[in-house]
Parts: structure tokens; sequence; C-alpha cells
């Protein structure tokens, strides 16, 4: 849900509330946009979605029951899943475990590389199991045009991890509709001397593979990363991923582009998926895999810095209350170009471009307003101030 779809969304379940609340019988729609304006302000992490392992039972409806409420165990893609009765022996490919390092249950997917295949598409020379966002999931959890979304998850591989020299995806950001054949980003352990960590770029069907970041695997075997993935949306995106350690937060792989497209002209939208999904071309280089899983975050902002981390938090820190000057920062700077003031009624008086480092407001009376922070003209931070 972009920033405008949850104005909205308030403006229709409020009116009510209020109209209770201060006992009056009618308030003029730009009073209940400016009391909006608060609301929002405290729900900008109204869209984040949060899965964590909860115990052994039920797991593939859990996650399920996060991505893609009412769809059974539809965000889910095993081997046992497999429409022909194959690969059920085993079980579900996916389980709660408790992991002693972080003292909590989390999942761990199962791979087996001699029998377990593709169930998606029944095919031999692949396998996977995976998790997903999809078609069914809500509008919160698949990307758009003009979205910003923070991907966080944390994965662990064990020592002597044994990847394909073909692909061995941990985690794609996949396009839907139209060019859809490749991911747009993945993850991927690689066979080489030594083994390798891959971040995989591909454009379009005609682009061809492009590893924008590259990292010695070892680095990872038998640490849990923390992995921070942020997207903006659009033929001119942004996209960053920072993975760390979870001991010592030493920076393993940190990538970013704020001039690179996360999403294809014929695509509908975006969506993430995690497991393990390889190629069987070289199958005498595998062998049985557990990979574990945990903290699986998914939320969608009003703004990204790909440059360090997420700022929507501390992007525009003001002094509040202010007086007679409202001082900029350095960062304000940065990442807006122009700034709005409504009052209480709604109605804006004052909208200017950011030319300096101090705002003159000695003309504002006492009271509450709410500044609207700007870039090319849209509106991005919403703050609510104080003018003494």
């Amino acid at each position: 849900m972009n920033p405008f779809d949850l104005m909205s969304f308030l403006l229709k379940k409020v009116k009510i509330n209020f109209v209770k609340i201060f006992k009056v019988k009618t308030i003029k729609k730009k009073s209940l946009l400016a009391i909006v304006f608060i609301l929002f302000n405290l729900f900008l992490s109204y869209s984040q979605v949060i899965l964590n392992a909860n115990g052994p039972g039920n797991t593939y409806e859990l996650i399920t029951n996060t991505f893609a409420p009412g769809n059974g165990t539809g965000a889910v893609e095993a081997p046992d899943q497999s429409p022909d009765g194959s690969h059920q022996d085993f079980g579900r490919h996916i389980a709660e475990v408790f992991d002693t390092q972080l003292n909590k249950y989390v999942f761990e997917f199962y791979s087996h590389y001699a029998i377990d295949n593709d169930v998606s598409t029944l095919s031999t020379d692949r396998q996977r199991v995976e998790i997903k966002t999809y078609a069914a999931s809500p509008a919160n959890l698949i990307g758009t045009t003009g979205e910003n979304i923070i991907y966080k998850w944390m994965f662990k591989i064990p020592v002597g991890y044994k990847p394909s020299t073909n692909f061995t995806h941990l985690h794609q950001i996949k396009a839907v509709d139209g060019d859809d054949s490749s991911p747009l980003f993945t993850l991927t352990p690689r066979l080489g001397t030594p083994n390798k960590l891959e971040l995989i770029y591909v454009a379009n069907a005609t682009s061809g593979t492009n590893k924008v970041s590259t990292v010695d695997l070892s680095l990872f075997e038998g640490n849990w990363i923390e992995a921070v993935e942020q997207i903006h949306v659009g033929s001119l995106g942004t996209y960053s991923i920072t993975l760390k350690k979870h001991s010592d937060g030493t920076v393993l792989m940190s990538y970013s582009n704020s001039n690179i497209a996360t999403i294809r002209p014929d695509n509908t939208f975006i969506r993430p998926k995690w497991g393990i999904y390889r190629s069987l071309v070289d199958i005498a280089d595998l062998r049985d895999e557990a990979v574990r899983f945990s903290d699986f975050s998914i939320q969608e902002v009003s703004v990204l810095d790909v440059n360090t981390n997420y700022i929507e938090d501390n992007s525009v820190i003001i002094p509040n209350p202010i007086f007679d000057k409202l001082s900029l920062s350095d960062t304000i700077f940065q990442n807006y170009d122009s700034i709005r003031i409504l009052d209480i009624t709604g109605k804006i008086v004052v909208n200017q471009a950011i030319v300096s480092s101090t705002l003159d407001l000695s003309f504002l009376k006492s009271g509450m307003y709410f500044a609207t922070f700007c870039k090319e003209n849209k509106p991005i931070r919403f703050l609510k101030i104080i003018k003494k």
C-alpha cells in the first residue's frame, strides 16, 4: 500500500470515529485531512509484515497465513506437494527447529539431491523448496511501480555447503507477467575455487547475466547472516542489499545502485522468494542440504536511501517545538527539495523550495502544523510540528 492509498484508507476508516470522539455532526474535510496527517505519521510502519517460526507443526500454514492469507499452503513450493504424489515419504520440506545460536525456533529448509524435483514444473533437472509472495498475496506484499519496499531476513548455510556450478538460488526477486523468465535479482552460491556467493542482476530477457557483487562463500558458512534489501520499484529504480554477520555486525556483502530497473516494462509486479532452488545438471557435486531462515520482514515505506541504511525514521530531524526559525539539517538537503506546511484546517501556509538551512516561520501563529517534505514535487515525509 503506497502512502496515498493509506491516506485514503485512513480517511474512510476514521471519519465516524472522530465524529464520535469530538461529538460533532460534521468535520470539514480539510480538518479531517489534517488529523489524518497525524495518523499517517504514526502508521508509516502500517504495512510491515513479519514471519517467524513459533514451534513445530502447521509450518506451511503459518507461512501462507502470513504471506497469502486464505490460501492454504499456497505460499510454499516444495517437493512433497508434487501432484504426482512423489517425495512424500520424507514429509514436509520445511520444519520449525530450535536454534541454539539464536535461542529460538527458526525455519529449516531441506533439499534432497537424489530424489527431489521442481514441484512447479515437475522438471527433473532442478529442485526447489521455497516460500514466496504471489498474486494471491495482499497488495502490501507485492511490489508495484512507484513503491518502496524493505525486505529483511536472516539465514544460515551449513559448514561445507555444496553449491551447483549452474545455479543454487537462496533468494530471488521475481518479475511477474510479461518478461518474467529470469529473476531480476538473485543471491546465488556457486561452485568454484573457492566457492562464491553472487548477487546477480538480469535487466531483461536479452541483457544477459550481470554478477554485480561476488564474495567468498566460506565467510557465510555456519554463521547467521542478517540481510536488508531495499527496492524502489521502477524503470529508473533503486536497489541496495547488505549482508552482515549477526554475531558481530561484520558486513560481508554490500551493493547499491540508485539508477537501475527494478521492474520490466511489461511486468505487473515484483515479489520475493526465499529457500533452496538449485540445478541438478551437476548432481555429482551436490549433497542433501539444510538451510535455516528466520525473521522475515516485508515493509512498504515512503522513502529509501540506498546509499546507507533505511532512513525513514531519521531522514527528517527537526527541533520540536519550533519558534520563529526552522533549522534544516544537511540530511534534509540531500533527500528533499521542497517543503509544504499545512495548518490544522488543511490550508497550505508554506510551499517553497529548500534553498537554505533555515526557514522563517515568524509569521505563523502558535499552534499545531503539518510539514510535508517533498522530492521532485512528490510528498515523501510527513511530520507534526508545534509552533510556539
